[in-house]
């Protein structure tokens, strides 16, 4: 009998099942995009009801469209959102919206944990104050203290759905360990919630879940859950994994000096070592725990990175949009094209990419920015210089890495996500770093790890990294040309000290919103 294995990935811009069988072929999938709410400026949230819903229509779209006999389904497993967190009473249901990673209302916490415990916070998380779970749980504590007190436990969305799916309650919650360092109250060297952490901010850790490991099964799917999924009752509900993590894992990162960029949502950087070396210089990169558990993930990332494109696409680019709707073709596509025809460093004209405020280093009063633009430039021009100010960040990270990390020698990218078919941004970032980018034979890369998961939890792979590194392969390099990135260390190196300058240019803007 064949056993296929249920992936479902609950992102900030939709959420997308995925079915694969045994040989890590990957049957169908479905996507459905995902609403977000702006209830005031600087505010983003989402509807958890929203995440379950968006599970039940692709995981039946995906059944209706592969053909399998749900009975055939061996288990199912969940990856999602990892900086944002949701509260749930003991019947594990929504006491508050989902506080996304995005949101940044808890700005002035994040001040003071920078301002007088960045050190103590970077040396035992292992990650510097940024928008994460520490600064959201004491805005809800402080902020909105009724709403505080209901809630029983703080989770995250997939591990909400999956929950929900189980029919757990608040005393089941869990987090798996790929999570914690968001959290902000994770001790990484002793892998156990930090008491000292704990204290000084007056959370209390019975809020907290208990952790487990990504291959654990956490519950099985109720009836009730079985009939609008179109699943049968029974199936293993497996933990998974954070989003990013499980990307990685699913691209390859199985082992020491693999790095990997996630041109996703949030556009993120990182590099697989079995060290831990806490970012105290720079406080600009974080830890993050592998699938592995002998790795660690150690990078950055954009806030909202591969926002900037959609909302360019969307906002500037409608009549791209509408050529490429009548005609069938993917509109970034006619965007890269136009790209293309652009001279490297797009003449002259800097975008600044942090919409949301700057994550890595922590800077909110940062905004997006056009720098340089005159009357010659057009909107390709601006279209070219997001895809560049993308890569410039991604240069300050790897910069970063390279000193923190003395000796490391990165000899190829791995590049991922929805941004990985764009050749022109592939190119740019090849030239920008000057790595190699590697492009892998796989897609859906979160499903991947997720279906070695779950068939891991039922026994029906070994290993879990063999089973990755027989599945996944590279297919094309993209080679870094000389000339062109001796040309770019040069822009690169005016982006990094225009974000030196440019606390100054937004200063006060907010009190002028306000006013």
């Amino acid at each position: 009998m064949s056993h296929y294995f249920i992936g479902v990935d609950i992102g900030t811009a939709g959420t997308k099942a995925t079915i694969v069988d045994e040989d890590g072929r990957q049957l169908a999938t479905a996507y459905e995009e995902s609403k977000l709410y702006y209830p005031r400026v600087g505010w983003v949230e989402q509807d958890p009801r929203d995440f379950h819903s968006s599970t039940v229509n692709t995981v039946r779209e995906i059944l209706k469209k592969s053909g399998i006999n749900p009975r055939d389904v061996a288990a199912i497993a969940f990856s999602g959102q990892m900086a944002g967190i949701l509260g749930i009473d003991k019947n594990w249901n929504p006491v508050i919206p989902y506080d996304s990673w995005l949101d940044i209302r808890c700005k002035d916490y994040i001040d003071m944990l920078s301002e007088k415990y960045a050190d103590l916070l970077i040396s035992i998380t292992g990650a510097p104050p940024t928008v994460d779970h520490l600064p959201k749980m004491l805005w809800w504590k402080n902020e909105r203290p009724e709403v505080f007190e209901r809630i029983y436990k703080f989770t995250v969305p997939s591990i909400y759905v999956a929950g929900r799916i189980a029919g757990l309650s608040g005393d089941d919650a869990f987090y798996d360990y790929t999570y914690v360092t968001f959290t902000g109250l994770y001790d990484i060297r002793k892998m156990d919630w930090s008491e000292e952490l704990s204290q000084a901010f007056d959370l209390p850790l019975e809020k907290l879940p208990k952790i487990v490991k990504p291959w654990e099964i956490v519950g099985e799917i109720t009836a009730e859950e079985a009939q609008k999924l179109g699943l049968v009752k029974g199936i293993p509900v497996v933990a998974g994994a954070g989003d990013a993590m499980a990307c990685s894992f699913g691209a390859g990162l199985t082992r020491p000096g693999i790095c990997i960029d996630i041109a996703g949502t949030a556009s993120a950087f990182y590099i697989s070592i079995d060290k831990i070396v806490p970012d105290t210089k720079f406080k600009t990169l974080l830890h993050l725990k592998s699938v592995v558990p002998e790795l660690w993930n150690i990078g950055a990332y954009i806030n909202g990175g591969g926002l900037c494109l959609r909302w360019f696409r969307d906002e500037l680019a409608k009549d791209f949009k509408k050529v490429a709707a009548d005609s069938g073709v993917d509109p970034y596509k006619l965007l890269d094209e136009g790209a293309s025809k652009i001279p490297e460093g797009s003449e002259g004209l800097f975008f600044i990419p942090h919409l949301g405020g700057r994550a890595y280093p922590y800077n909110p009063k940062i905004r997006g920015l056009w720098m340089g633009f005159t009357w010659k430039h057009t909107a390709m021009h601006l279209f070219r210089s997001i895809l560049e100010g993308i890569s410039y960040e991604y240069y300050h990270y790897l910069r970063i890495l390279r000193e923190l990390l003395e000796g490391i020698e990165i000899k190829e990218i791995r590049g991922i996500g929805g941004g990985s078919k764009s050749l022109i941004w592939n190119q740019i970032k090849a030239d920008i770093l000057g790595v190699p980018y590697v492009l892998l034979n796989r897609e859906e890369y979160a499903a991947l790890a997720l279906a070695v998961l779950g068939g891991y939890a039922v026994g029906a792979f070994k290993d879990y990294t063999e089973t990755i590194d027989e599945w996944v392969k590279p297919i094309k390099r993209i080679e870094p040309r000389a000339e062109v990135h001796e040309k770019y260390r040069k822009y690169a190196g005016f982006y990094e000290r225009l974000l030196e300058q440019i606390d100054k240019v937004f200063e006060g803007l907010e009190d002028v919103l306000e006013a």
